[in-house]
């Protein structure tokens, strides 16, 4: 049971950093574009800070650190970071399912390699 335990600590670090990835983007869509002038920046960012969602966002980085700080207790940085990749494969589905962004060929293909680059990665 531990070593799932170990190997969930991976997981979650990858869908927390999704869905942060996920959420900031949907929010900071509904705000629009980052304005010109300095001052306005300034305003807009600390605008988009004190958003529920994007604080939610921010906690999932959080939570995800504490996972991988878990997780390196445990495996080799050399085999545990390669999973981390899926990342690309988790924003991809949630950027199309829930944004609503174009997927294309390219990047299914360019997904499936690096997921079977993952897998060569973690049998290396």
């Amino acid at each position: 049971m531990g070593r799932v335990f170990d190997y969930l600590c991976i997981f979650a670090t990858v869908i927390l950093t999704a869905y942060g990835q996920v959420v900031l983007k949907w929010r900071i869509a509904k705000f629009g574009s980052l304005p010109a002038e300095s001052l306005e920046k300034i305003r807009f960012l600390f605008s988009l800070f004190l958003d529920p969602y994007i604080l939610s966002g921010f906690l999932a980085a959080f939570m995800a650190a504490l996972c991988w700080m878990a997780a390196m207790t445990k495996f080799e940085l050399s085999y545990a970071y390669p999973f981390t990749s899926l990342n690309f494969a988790v924003v991809l589905i949630l950027s199309t399912l829930l944004l609503g962004e174009p997927i294309s060929g390219q990047k299914i293909v360019g997904v499936v390699v690096i997921a079977f680059g993952t897998f060569i990665a973690a049998k290396g």
